[in-house]
């Protein structure tokens, strides 16, 4: 995790479905490494891809940003295919 994501998913949780392009017209990030940002907490289950660059939290997400869930024992969704 890196400092930014958090600021992505509280974003995602107080305004819903975002595209990287939202997120950097809320001033969150670029929409370049926000794509990249949500590519990688998508791979972990943070975020999920609803349509081509769309994405919303998903429970994990809301866990972590409730501090339910730590970051570390995450596993990349391609790890348990």
């Amino acid at each position: 995790m890196r400092p930014v994501d958090e600021k992505i998913l509280e974003t995602m949780r107080d305004e819903g479905n975002m595209t990287p392009n939202a997120l950097e017209q809320l001033d969150v990030t670029v929409a370049n490494y926000a794509s990249n940002r949500l590519s990688k907490m998508a791979d972990y289950g943070l975020v999920e891809r609803v349509a081509q660059g769309l994405y919303r939290i998903t429970d994990e997400g809301e866990a972590f940003l409730n501090e339910e869930l730590d970051a570390s024992e995450l596993e990349s969704v391609d790890d348990l295919e």
